[in-house]
């Protein structure tokens, strides 16, 4: 088991003034009104300070992807505000695609009745959420549309946030851990790691859990995954070569395999637990040590060879596996780091000193299905930038670099790791369709789809929609409100005289599209004001792509 470390001082515990939902209510209004991390963190800290127990657990689950089921339909709830409020159900539609959100849609177009706010703290109404799942209908409208009368604006907007359970707020989750360490008196790598894992916001020990004292899930509780940055340009500025580390960087589920007190888990990097989705890995645990925690990638691999990521896609989110499936899409972990060794959090130690260990752990296990990450020597970062020419050609997206002597950290932090992606393909298509964005892109047209020629016609082939800057955002949003030919809902066709360089990672074969061809992460990397529709790329030239990039077949749904 891992070394906790002694708790810290104890924060006092206010008073339940029976108002927490009002006061979770207003913080988020003041998080939404801060622009900067430093006045954010702030005001998380004075709301924990200030919350009860059950409250902070549960504002933490929520800011952290720890949401309930949804108990209440979404068009359950819009119905019920086209009855109350006399809205046709076309009016409805625009205004929210207008506004770009559901939940701040209802709460606009919902009259309060001018109660003085509901009464209950954040815990009170999660659990009156929860239990409304056995509700009829007709007792769901009665119960929300009686809160929505005593609310504010802000509280039903709140308040439609946790029954759609969209909660996306605008704040990382990294944020409320930097607070609370703070809070506590500890470091935001220790705290993440005592507030990782899957605890129930509704029935865990809060002020146990961020203090570091020890709790009956100890044992499963993976550690915060570190995530590299991507390096601009090249290595070079990186200084000496001899300092770094380089591996290549693998396309697959990135993971933890834990053993502890002779139990098994399986984590990937959301957190979730997956021990049972991916049997394989019963050989490695069988022999892997006590109190070990491995990180690395879960990749689809046959006899110790990465296949492509297509593979593996026909695994995710299954939770029955089939024996035909185990046959046909066998999974491996390629293992590049090492954070716990004998119970012993190693994550303070060198990497150099973490991979030494590592190495001589897999090479001991000696299993297909475990394999090393593999070393690569850097002569120079010339040498290195032709190692990283052939990364398509083994099957990853390029290499990651590691300094000898970092440490395994928390999140993403600039300066240890790097990843150095190979350069993504490109395409020139011209933009036939276009759909408004959601939140503050909710007026403009950002979304688009993307179309090459076949002939005399034009197929379409891709969606995209980053890339550009706002201001080139706000140019072709003009284009579009000007150019739209056709409407069908919330998508315009746009005369094809728009043309745009699409970057993407992968590219494979798929039953779903007209163009029987998918793009792995497409986004426009160009607007190609110099170029006219006619110049634009063909089904031909994607095709080429396909025969020499491809890497499998999409995975249906």
């Amino acid at each position: 088991m891992t070394a906790m470390d002694s708790p810290t001082h104890a924060i006092p515990e206010k008073t339940s003034d029976r108002k927490g939902f009002k006061s979770f209510s207003e913080l988020l209004g003041r998080l939404g009104a801060s622009s900067g991390t430093t006045e954010k963190t702030r005001t998380l800290k004075e709301y924990f300070r200030r919350a009860t127990s059950a409250d902070k657990a549960w504002a933490l689950g929520l800011f952290t992807g720890r949401r309930p089921r949804r108990t209440v339909k979404t068009t359950l709830l819009s119905s019920w505000v086209y009855e109350r409020e006399g809205i046709p159900e076309w009016l409805f539609r625009e205004c929210y695609l207008q506004v770009g959100d559901l939940a701040e849609t209802l709460a606009l177009l919902t009259r309060g009745g001018g109660g003085s706010g509901p009464e209950g703290d954040l815990s009170d109404m999660m659990r009156t959420l929860t239990e409304m799942g056995e509700a009829t209908d007709e007792e769901k409208k009665t119960r929300i549309v009686s809160m929505w009368e005593s609310m504010d604006t802000q509280e039903r907007f709140v308040l439609n946030k946790l029954i759609t359970g969209g909660f996306r707020v605008g704040v990382s989750a990294q944020l409320p851990i930097m607070a609370l360490a703070d809070l506590y008196g500890t470091e935001p790598s220790v705290m993440s790691h005592r507030v990782s894992g899957q605890w129930d916001p509704a029935s865990c020990d809060f002020e146990s859990m961020v203090r570091g004292e020890a709790t009956a899930d100890d044992l499963s509780r993976p550690y915060p995954f570190f995530l590299a940055h991507p390096i601009d340009g090249g290595p070079e500025v990186l200084g000496d070569p001899k300092a770094w580390h380089a591996e290549w960087k693998w396309d697959g589920i990135r993971g933890q395999l834990i053993r502890r007190a002779g139990l098994r888990f399986v984590w990937s990097r959301g957190e979730e637990l997956i021990t049972d989705r991916f049997p394989e890995f019963s050989d490695v645990f069988d022999k892997m040590p006590d109190g070990t925690a491995l990180d690395g990638e879960i990749l689809a691999m046959r006899d110790g060879l990465p296949l492509p990521f297509s593979v593996l896609q026909t695994r995710i989110g299954r939770t029955r596996i089939s024996r035909k499936t185990l046959q046909d899409a066998p999974v491996g972990f390629m293992a590049f780091d090492l954070l716990e060794s004998g119970g012993e959090d190693w994550r303070g130690r060198p990497f150099l000193e973490r991979r030494e260990m590592l190495s001589r752990m897999v090479e001991g296990l000696d299993l297909p299905c475990l394999r090393l990450s593999e070393g690569i020597a850097i002569e120079s970062w010339e040498s290195l930038a032709n190692v990283r020419s052939k990364a398509r050609e083994n099957g990853s997206e390029g290499l990651m670099l590691k300094r000898l002597e970092s440490t395994y950290q928390a999140g993403r932090r600039r300066g240890d790791w790097w990843k150095w992606k190979t350069d993504p393909m490109t395409i020139d298509a011209v933009l036939v369709y276009a759909q408004k964005g959601h939140g503050r892109r909710s007026s403009l047209y950002t979304d688009y789809t993307f179309a090459v020629r076949d002939g005399d016609r034009l197929v379409t082939f891709a969606k995209a929609y980053s890339g550009l800057t706002d201001k080139e955002f706000q140019a072709v949003d003009a284009f579009v409100k000007r150019n739209s030919t056709e409407k069908f809902g919330p998508v315009r066709t746009v005369k094809p005289e728009l043309v745009f360089e699409i970057a993407f990672e992968g590219i494979m074969e798929s039953r779903r599209h007209k163009s029987g061809i998918a793009l792995r992460f497409p986004r426009m990397s160009r607007w190609r004001t110099d170029k006219r529709p006619e110049d634009i790329d063909t089904l031909e030239d994607l095709r080429k792509m396909l025969r020499m990039h491809g890497n499998g077949r999409e995975v249906e749904e």
